[in-house]
């Protein structure tokens, strides 16, 4: 039986993995100090084959035993929690990034990075290939997450260069779906929760700002896709669809059947105003693309959040 490290595994995309991996007959030992996840996410795997450990990764990876893969997704991802937390967000990016690479060493486990689409900052290219190399603001207040993640980037090719470590680096899109906690800061939790409390759906700026919008089961698709291939370095998974944030928050108000109005507030500092992936390399190296549109990710989503409301 394959064995597997999932840092950050009771939180929303770890957990979601650690599922994956058990459905394929994985062991999986969750490491998560549970500043953002939730025991129960994962609560249901407990028994044989799964172990949750509470541990900070800045402190170390306490997992002995054998491993055969070592997933980082430990992080605050929403902006309220690294902006509330941007030293722990920094550590975890760097000195648990290093604890995870160092596991994998260990045991010449493949190392599979949670990065993300913040590294491409507020792009000057549209949509972002992998060879783009950003447009950040290095010590604005978004830098403390967009910077943390660039730099665990360089730290994994250089354990691959220097170690031989079997590295893959996902540059993760907006991710969406069940676990997503309602009102945790992000696009689709903010208005699915606003809008089935009848709260108006707040909009950051005009709304005419683009994101692209995966839904979890595509993005775990593509996640172990690529921890399974040979490919080493940066690939973009997420949603080739670009759509405005408004166009986001009228489709909510359809599925939800909601009549709330939205409210426009002022646009946070460095917050991009395009973000699209170019997935061709995701497609030609995986033969994986996303599959589930928007609206039927967002009526799968608000089935989990009504019972949460």
């Amino acid at each position: 039986m394959p064995r597997a490290v999932v840092t950050g595994g009771a939180g929303f995309i770890g957990a979601h993995l650690c599922r994956a991996l058990r459905a394929r007959g994985w062991e999986v030992v969750a490491v998560d100090d549970l500043s953002t996840g939730t025991a129960d996410h994962v609560a249901d795997l407990e028994g044989e084959g799964f172990t949750l450990v509470r541990h900070d990764v800045t402190e170390g990876i306490p997992v002995s035993g054998p491993v055969d893969a070592v997933l980082h997704f430990a992080s605050a991802a929403s902006p309220p929690e690294y902006l509330a937390h941007p030293i722990e967000t920094l550590a975890v990016g760097s000195t648990g990034t290093r604890h995870g690479l160092e596991l994998a060493r260990a045991h010449g486990a493949r190392f599979l990075l949670a990065s993300t689409s913040e590294v491409y900052g507020d792009p000057e290219e549209h949509p972002q290939r992998e060879d783009y190399w950003g447009n950040v603001n290095p010590v604005g207040l978004r830098s403390v997450y967009d910077e943390a993640k660039r730099f665990a980037e360089s730290l994994t090719m250089a354990y691959h260069r220097v170690h031989g470590v079997d590295t893959k680096i996902a540059r993760i899109f907006n991710t969406y779906g069940p676990l997503l906690e309602p009102g945790d800061g992000r696009v689709v939790s903010n208005f699915l929760s606003q809008a089935v409390t009848a709260t108006p759906l707040t909009v950051y700026g005009d709304g005419t700002q683009t994101r692209s919008f995966c839904y979890i089961d595509d993005a775990v698709a593509g996640l172990l896709g690529l921890l399974d291939s040979d490919w080493v370095g940066p690939m973009n998974i997420g949603h080739p669809d670009e759509c405005t944030i408004l166009e986001v928050a009228k489709l909510v108000l359809e599925v939800t059947e909601s009549d709330v109005e939205v409210v426009f507030e002022e646009l946070p500092v460095d917050d991009p105003t395009r973000r699209c992936p170019d997935i061709e390399l995701a497609h030609r190296e995986l033969g994986w693309k996303p599959r589930v549109t928007l609206r039927d990710g967002l009526v799968r989503t608000l089935e989990w959040y009504r019972p949460r409301a």
